[in-house]
């Protein structure tokens, strides 16, 4: 199986790579980019400069190999940043492969006597919400950054989604709802520490 996912490379103002005879560059392969991996990480990540990568950052993942190419220009903190950044992302695709949302929110909308979504899915590019719900479709996005966060936590967003289904806003009749998740108190509690920790951007349901 093969995955893939690119990134933008940094900003207008980064320096110019330096000149590379491409000849002489096809020629000899740039050697792998030494960097620290967890113990438990899902996957052996192997980084690798390219001539040919200018500005821009990729990955593949491969079996249980993740391939990152960076720009052969690259620092090697700035290298250790964008292998950190691709394997996050790689991270939470895996973790959200765990959860079946169709059948958890089929249950959780029995359970708490809400609606059941007509469509429910994983979203990548959920960058600034922890989830949206389109009420005139019925369709609900989790951001996969959920993922890797206790399954007590991921619950509380999903019914706080098919609460949605019912009430638009976040007035006192859709906070009823909410609340009839036991932690909803709690994952609220949760997702603020998170955000105010740095790994997450401030997103919001």
């Amino acid at each position: 199986m093969s995955d893939a996912l690119h990134l933008p490379g940094l900003g207008p103002e980064a320096p110019a790579p330096p000149a590379v005879d491409g000849r002489r560059a096809a020629r000899e392969p740039a050697p792998p980019v030494p960097v620290a991996i967890a113990a438990d990480e899902p996957f052996t990540v192997e980084v690798t400069r390219s001539a040919r990568r200018k500005r821009t950052v990729g990955a593949q993942l491969h079996g249980d190999v993740l391939r990152v190419t960076v720009p052969s220009w690259m620092s090697r903190a700035e290298v250790e940043m964008w292998t950190e950044k691709m394997a996050a992302s790689f991270r939470r695709k895996l973790s959200a492969g765990r959860i079946d949302l169709t059948d958890r929110s089929t249950t959780l909308a029995r359970r708490y006597q809400l609606p059941r979504p007509r469509d429910i899915r994983w979203a990548d590019d959920m960058t600034t919400r922890w989830g949206s719900c389109t009420t005139t479709t019925g369709h609900i996005r989790i951001s996969t950054r959920l993922a890797a966060f206790p399954d007590w936590v991921i619950d509380y967003v999903i019914v706080h989604e098919l609460a949605h289904l019912e009430v638009a806003g976040h007035g006192p009749d859709f906070w009823r709802l909410a609340h009839r998740y036991p932690k909803a108190e709690r994952a609220i509690g949760y997702l603020i520490a998170k955000a105010a920790d740095g790994e997450d951007d401030g997103a919001s349901a």
